[in-house]
């Protein structure tokens, strides 16, 4: 029935009923809030000793044991993992716990990460809590609103103000934790979010309502979602994700609209004329189990990206577990897959560019930075196919008995075996998340159009951007062109992005490079598509998860005022999203912003989490 698929409220009374003096309660992955809040609901805060454990710790805490004992104390060492040269001490001292000589008041309070140094014979007999954020909107609010009293609401001077905001809050809450569900299209990174947060959002909320006669929603809004969440937000993406969805909530329209204000299009969504607590929590049950993602600001697509990241990790985790010692099909031995795949990849394997010869066709020229972009791209691949010929002819010698089998062609025979990108490989290559098989056709595209810039000698009027290695550098060649041929600075000049939605086949109909910037084409959108028709931005058709945007072209500008009303789309080179900052101040996987004309307000789109991408992961 439905209970059984309700995850019930946590709830620390129940868990300390099950406990005796001799039992530690042990807390999992959770922080320590939980325990200190219990102990003054209790009125043991004054018998409570806390200790953070660590280098030199250990003395002190056996101490606040020992004597809690005999007072009827309780104990809370923290951070366990952090110091496992003393577990086997704690250990001996849980085991010598007389029942018979201390005080039936006494507790022992431990938390810790998963470690292999804590005691399991502590672990066997203590009472083992975790306090994860419930999964789903509903099980989220029914959480934050067990917390909450109707001494809270009294305590307000602007009841009709307060109840609403705080509804607002605690949505806000379920929905920056439930996001994560989504992978990269919810957050580029998953953030971990805690009550804690939540709860100083409360305490700002009705300190501000009760001291100002005007509800300050500016401040509400920076101090939610710039400190007290986002002070744990690190990518810039999220950052203004996070600030467009708290802005949805906190804004006079709940409160002067309160009852007709929706949150989503559903209208399922919305802060009620309740008074009570309880009245909240029976508005609250009536939620959807599982909420559709317009919930989220998301396309109803999502669900189906959900489902396929949620199998794709089983199946990983299925495709990990098999032994390489099995037979493969037709009776073949591993052995002879992985050396088949070998064979193939070694068979079809391009030759590398003659870099002697492109320096020649390609020199260094102030007025043509695009013979700089080719020849760097050319080495950065002749190094991923270099690496590749001499691992697949040392593999194939040592699945043989030729040479010796070492850790890394070991590795690399397991990555053939099931699919995967040998770890060798991904070091030279480009960024990826492609299987093995759809990787090399990929490299085989990547190289073939490099060999026709090559044979052509000189730029080619379209550029396939999804083929470039590093696309930076070749935007940053584009506008240098520019800043060189007018004589202007660089630092002024931007890109004014035109979209060519006229264009059906780029490589055939763009047949002269335009007179200022690039042509390109190759690159993906997901979260909504572009209207060719219309010229504009478009909710995504069902079940459509990804389309490729129409050829672009890249006009550098001078002192260019971009419009406000436009799409700041971010493009990345991969659909995971979460890049990290190389030394040359370049993302490993953003790329740059693509401005995009639409009629609806921005906030619909970042909400959405509407990205676009140089490659995707089939």
């Amino acid at each position: 029935g439905q209970k059984f698929v309700e995850p019930p409220t946590f709830d620390i009374a129940k868990s300390f009923g099950d406990s005796l003096n001799t039992t530690p309660l042990i807390f999992i992955l959770s922080p320590v809030a939980d325990v200190i809040a219990y102990a003054e609901k209790v009125g043991m805060h004054k018998r409570f000793e806390s200790i953070s454990l660590g280098q030199g710790q250990g003395e002190k805490a056996t101490k606040l044991i020992v004597n809690a004992q005999q007072t009827g104390g309780w104990v809370l060492l923290s951070n366990c993992h952090l110091m496992e040269s003393w577990m086997s001490s704690l250990e001996a001292l849980v085991e010598q716990l007389n029942p018979e000589t201390m005080s039936p008041a006494f507790r022992l309070w431990l938390t810790s990460m998963p470690a292999k140094s804590f005691p399991v014979q502590v672990l066997q007999n203590g009472v083992k809590m975790t306090n994860e954020p419930p999964s789903g909107l509903r099980a989220n609010m029914l959480r934050s609103y067990s917390t909450i009293s109707d001494d809270l609401f009294k305590q307000s001077e602007k009841p009709d103000v307060f109840k609403p905001l705080l509804f607002g809050f605690c949505f806000f809450h379920a929905i920056v934790q439930d996001r994560r569900k989504f992978g990269p299209i919810g957050w580029n990174i998953a953030y971990g979010f805690t009550p804690e947060d939540l709860q100083v959002c409360k305490e700002q909320l009705m300190l501000f309502i009760n001291q100002y006669n005007e509800v300050p929603y500016k401040v509400l809004n920076f101090l939610g979602a710039k400190i007290n969440y986002g002070g744990r937000v690190t990518d810039d993406k999220d950052k203004l994700l996070i600030s467009t969805i708290l802005k949805t909530f906190i804004t006079p329209e709940a409160v002067e609209q309160r009852g007709l204000y929706r949150y989503s299009a559903s209208g399922l969504y919305y802060p009620p004329e309740a008074e009570s607590v309880q009245e909240f929590i029976d508005f609250i049950k009536g939620f959807p189990l599982y909420p559709m993602p317009e919930a989220f600001g998301l396309h109803e697509n999502c669900n189906i990206t959900c489902a396929q990241d949620e199998a794709l990790r089983m199946l990983s985790g299925m495709q990990h577990m098999v032994q390489l010692g099995g037979g493969g099909e037709d009776g073949q031995s591993a052995d002879d897959v992985m050396d088949d795949v070998a064979a193939g990849i070694q068979d079809r394997l391009p030759k590398p560019f003659p870099l002697d010869v492109c320096e020649t066709k390609f020199p260094t020229l102030y007025e043509e930075s695009m013979n700089t972009v080719v020849k760097q791209e050319c080495l950065r691949y002749n190094n991923l196919l270099w690496c590749m010929a001499a691992s697949l002819r040392d593999f194939r010698k040592a699945i043989k008995g030729l040479i010796v089998m070492t850790g890394e062609l070991e590795s690399l025979g397991k990555s053939l075996f099931v699919n995967e990108q040998p770890e060798m490989w991904v070091k030279k290559g480009p960024l990826s998340l492609k299987p093995l098989s759809s990787w090399y056709l990929d490299i085989l595209n990547r190289c073939e159009f490099f060999q026709e810039w090559f044979d052509l000698g000189k730029a080619p009027p379209v550029f396939w951007i999804s083929g470039i290695f590093f696309p930076q550098a070749f935007f940053t060649g584009a506008m240098q062109n520019f800043a060189r041929k007018y004589n202007e600075e660089i630092d002024l000049l931007s890109f004014k992005h035109t979209m060519r939605d006229d264009i059906t086949d780029p490589k055939a109909q763009l047949t002269e490079p335009p007179a200022d910037g690039v042509y390109i084409y190759g690159i993906f959108m997901e979260g909504c598509r572009w209207d060719s028709k219309l010229h504009k931005l478009a909710d995504s058709r069902p079940k459509e998860l990804f389309t490729e945007l129409p050829s672009l072209w890249f006009c550098p500008v001078k002192n260019r005022e971009p419009d406000m009303a436009d799409y700041r789309c971010p493009c990345y080179k991969v659909v995971s999203r979460k890049g990290t900052l190389l030394t040359t101040g370049h993302s490993t996987n953003f790329v740059l912003y693509i401005e995009l004309k639409t009629d609806c307000i921005v906030d619909k789109w970042i909400k959405a989490g509407v990205a676009s991408f140089l490659a995707l992961k089939f």
